[in-house]
């Protein structure tokens, strides 16, 4: 699977894709990450990629040139299957949506910045529009770094084991249940008696029925 990502702060996603699970991911060839400098695209020498928004107003708008011309380069190399604006007023990332998105091969994000792009960008290029939830950030690089995490954790073979992404939260509509690991009493404070148990089903029993209760709790949105 490949992803490239479109950013005027490329930099800013360095961290995210050079550690851990993403980065396991793509020295074993499961995966590929770009990062593409939108001002390499830029419409002048001095690097410029956005101006002031006709009609007047605070705050400068991303070009539609230096956008058009990054995705014809990159169109032209391959066919991709989804060209995601990550977006505030897109739609709210659920792992149904990630569940979907990792079933395709070669994805674009681009990201925001500023005031956000020229619209004519959304209405002629952009195939999905993606909020990670319902407030601003300073860009769209780190709602980028949350969705290509998202969906990369789940690839077959990117996990030790695979059973771990099917039991997460909201995988089966339910939050996760609680989990202990040792010692199995700290200062008095024990776990529960049916996970030391052995008896596997007793135990899957016990954790479906936490999981239903803490969403309950929780998240009763997700049961109605």
């Amino acid at each position: 699977m490949r992803f490239d990502i479109i950013s005027c702060q490329p930099d800013l996603l360095d961290s995210p894709f050079g550690h851990s699970i993403l980065k396991r991911a793509q020295q074993k060839g499961l995966v590929e990450i770009y990062v593409n400098d939108l001002r390499k695209y830029a419409i002048n020498k001095y690097g410029q990629i956005d101006d002031y928004a006709f009609g007047g107003g605070a705050g400068m708008v991303m070009m539609i040139e230096p956008i058009a011309k990054c995705l014809a380069e990159l169109q032209a190399q391959r066919e991709y299957n989804a060209v995601i604006y990550m977006t505030p007023d897109g739609e709210t990332l659920t792992q149904n949506t990630v569940n979907r998105f990792s079933l395709l091969q070669n994805i674009i994000i681009l990201c925001g910045h500023y005031k956000g792009v020229d619209e004519r960008v959304r209405q002629h290029f952009i195939t999905h529009e993606i909020s990670i939830g319902d407030y601003v950030l300073s860009g769209g690089e780190l709602g980028a770094a949350v969705l290509t995490d998202a969906i990369i954790r789940i690839l077959p073979g990117v996990l030790n084991d695979e059973s771990s992404a099917l039991t997460d939260s909201f995988q089966d509509g339910l939050l996760a249940p609680p989990v202990y690991t040792r010692p199995a009493d700290y200062n008095g404070w024990s776990v529960p008696a049916v996970l030391l148990s052995g008896d596997t089903p007793k135990i899957e029993q016990w954790r479906f029925e936490q999981a239903v209760a803490r969403t309950e709790q929780r998240r009763p949105d997700l049961l109605h």
